[in-house]
């Protein structure tokens, strides 16, 4: 039986990601001659050669390729267990991530109220946060939306909310009672860096298979509403924006014959104490309609 030395793993993980000795040695803050021994005891105890080196930097051999993907989820595992038994054993403090306009302000004040001993904090979560912030250990329960990676993550439906177009005052379709997909045939919308999200909050493809017109790929919320004011894109969004405080040159109109977004509470799968147990069954009550 092989122990692996966990520090060996995380830096042949380094020089996988790097692809290069000196940039991972950079990364780690350690000597590139340290992190060749480093290496080198890890192919020791593995009894394969994992790395070749090459003019331009350093590349998997077959045996790291394999090696890689196991790597990483047993510092995965090795994170998770760590942070798992400190929750356990200080079990009084919780955060709670949120996605842009969900609202969890008065659960976590019911759960201020009936926890006093308890700590809890939130933490608001970009587009496409939510998963990699529970995985590793930055939050512990996500109000969120889907699409949402399912691996790892236990997954509960809260609410539907429709989905409407965002558009220039002055856009054509400003005003209108409702629009289909086939008042935006030709208009260009945002693409974003996620497959699932960009297919469903671009409807890409639409339902006759054609694709939808390609935007600009965009991070940044600020930098998406500037050029949907200019009226160089229109974007398809949660109709609870039309709750929130657009800019003046920027208006929604309802969408017809459309999926609704999916509201949802996501944990990390095998996480079961009480607190969080509490926490989940409050937000529950407080965010699904008619309870």
């Amino acid at each position: 039986m092989t122990d692996l030395d966990l520090r060996l793993v995380r830096y042949f993980t380094a020089v996988a990601e790097h692809r290069h000795f000196g940039r991972a040695a950079a990364a780690l803050h350690t000597t590139q001659p340290s992190l060749s021994r480093q290496i080198r005891r890890l192919e020791g105890q593995l009894g394969a050669r994992l790395l070749d080196r090459t003019p331009q930097g350093s590349r998997l051999t077959e045996a790291g390729e394999v090696f890689l993907p196991r790597a990483e989820a047993l510092l995965r595992s090795a994170a998770q267990a760590a942070a798992s038994t400190r929750a356990a054993a200080t079990p009084g403090r919780l955060t709670i991530g949120y996605l842009t306009n969900l609202f969890v302000t008065p659960a976590v004040r019911d759960l201020r109220r009936h926890h006093p001993d308890a700590e809890f904090v939130t933490r608001h979560l970009g587009w496409n946060e939510t998963a990699a912030a529970l995985l590793e250990h930055r939050i512990d329960v996500a109000v969120t939306r889907l699409p949402l990676p399912a691996e790892g993550l236990d997954v509960t439906p809260l609410y539907d909310e429709e989905r409407v177009l965002v558009v220039a005052a002055d856009h054509r379709l400003a005003g209108r009672a409702s629009v289909t997909l086939d008042d935006i045939a030709d208009e260009p919308l945002p693409r974003l860096a996620d497959p699932a999200w960009n297919a469903f909050w671009r409807v890409d493809p639409r339902p006759d298979g054609r694709p939808a017109p390609d935007g600009p790929l965009l991070e940044s919320y600020e930098e998406k509403y500037e050029l949907i004011a200019a009226g160089q894109l229109v974007a398809i969004a949660p109709a609870v924006v039309r709750r929130s405080r657009l800019r003046p040159d920027v208006t929604t109109v309802p969408m017809e014959g459309v999926e609704p977004c999916h509201v949802v509470l996501a944990t990390r799968t095998g996480d079961r104490t009480r607190l969080l147990a509490d926490t989940c069954e409050t937000l529950e009550t407080h965010l699904t309609p008619g309870t």
